[in-house]
């Protein structure tokens, strides 16, 4: 039998705002759907802002010993901003990894409970009633699987809703990158995979992880969509992700987006990045900063000037600093919250529990001997 061609694929790169704040005039045409407008960008940007702001008072923060270890998002905002702002708030879910600061702020979490959860603090995970948001995840590449869960929820469900979780370059060599691929595409579920491609897992470089020329090509393999964009582009992440929903909404299924990026500070501030990156390396990603090519754009379209950005990082910086103090003051937890936040309603066992202050069958059961008036539990009976 002659040999004949069993398939052949293509894979696009976006970019629509270059490193000089330029924008492609083809790519961003009035009334394309998905173009962030002037105002949706200024209002990003100052969100950019106060996010780097947050990253730098959280650095010191752990330095002081006040916080434990700490993910910097510095040069990876434009992923989560343009992500985040391409979902629609209260309908659609955020299902982060941990450096979708902006994403998470964008959608209802408030900062408070972005620096609790990394100062250890439990309620630092217990969000507002409506928030679509889930618990940051360290865990390398679980929150892909809780993503497609709810996915299939709201496809079962007949829900208008979609699901977007973020990862890094490194989380698609776990099995639960695959898993939640395979299992979201074969149910066709309304999800979106968000690879943020920061060239590094940990202090694994991506070509040493990994065979395939790029992360996008992954996807192929199940059946997704996918599309692979300059991750420090704004205009890029957002158009991606924007077409991503409406196609899944519209019962297209999954995509998968490779977001190419690169995080300029370390992998957390228990890391120290100068040993296995060059400064070389560092330096030339430093000059596609998303801040600056968003501040180039807004420059040239004289929406912004000197004074604007000298206001903005006043603010942003007062803003953090209010937050702070706020959370260094939080009260006590009680013991009781570790309980109550388990369950809508409170199961009888767990109830018996929380009274008993006690995990084993004996202390949970007050009719034993063991705890019957004026007896202390492993008193010796005669």
């Amino acid at each position: 039998m002659p040999i004949r061609t069993a398939y052949t694929a293509k894979i696009d790169h976006l970019q629509i705002l270059d490193e000089q704040g330029r924008l492609d005039p083809a790519l961003s045409a009035p009334g394309t759907p998905g173009i962030l407008s002037d105002e949706q960008v200024l209002h990003l940007y100052k969100l950019m802002i106060e996010c780097r702001q947050l990253d730098e008072i959280a650095f010191k923060l752990q330095r002081s010993g006040r916080m434990h270890t700490y993910p910097q998002n510095k040069g990876q905002e434009a992923c989560a901003l343009g992500a985040g702002a391409a979902m629609r708030k209260g309908i659609d879910w955020i299902v982060p990894c941990y450096r979708e600061n902006a994403a998470m702020f964008m959608h209802g979490v408030p900062m408070t409970h972005v620096l609790l959860h990394w100062a250890g603090d439990e309620r630092g995970n217990q969000y507002p009633p409506g928030v679509r948001v889930t618990p940051i995840a360290v865990p390398i590449g679980t929150q892909m699987l809780h993503a497609t869960g709810i996915a299939w929820a709201a496809k079962i469900q007949h829900k208008d809703e979609v699901a977007i979780t973020f990862f890094g370059d490194g989380a698609t060599s776990e099995g639960d990158f695959h898993e939640a691929m395979n299992f979201a595409t074969v149910m066709n579920v309304p999800a979106i995979f968000f690879c943020q491609n920061n060239q590094w897992a940990i202090s694994v470089p991506r070509e040493s992880q990994m065979a395939s020329e790029t992360i996008a090509q992954k996807g192929l393999a199940y059946g997704a969509q996918v599309m692979q964009v300059d991750g420090n582009d704004l205009f890029a992440v957002h158009k991606a992700v924007f077409d991503a929903r409406e196609r899944a909404r519209a019962g297209g299924g999954v995509t998968l987006i490779e977001a190419i990026t690169y995080r300029l500070g370390d992998h957390t501030t228990a890391d120290d990045a100068r040993r296995y990156r060059s400064n070389d390396e560092v330096e030339s990603w430093r000059a596609k900063d998303p801040m600056i090519r968003v501040r180039l754009y807004l420059e040239r379209k004289g929406r912004w000037s000197e004074t604007q950005q000298a206001q903005e990082e006043q603010r942003a910086e007062a803003a953090v600093k209010a937050t702070v103090e706020t959370v260094l003051a939080w009260p006590a937890a009680r013991r009781e919250e570790i309980f109550e936040s388990m369950y809508k309603d409170m199961p009888k066992l767990l109830a018996e529990q929380m009274e008993s202050w006690s995990t084993h069958s004996l202390g949970m059961d007050r009719a034993q001997q063991g705890l019957s008036p004026g007896r202390k539990l492993g008193a010796a009976t005669h």
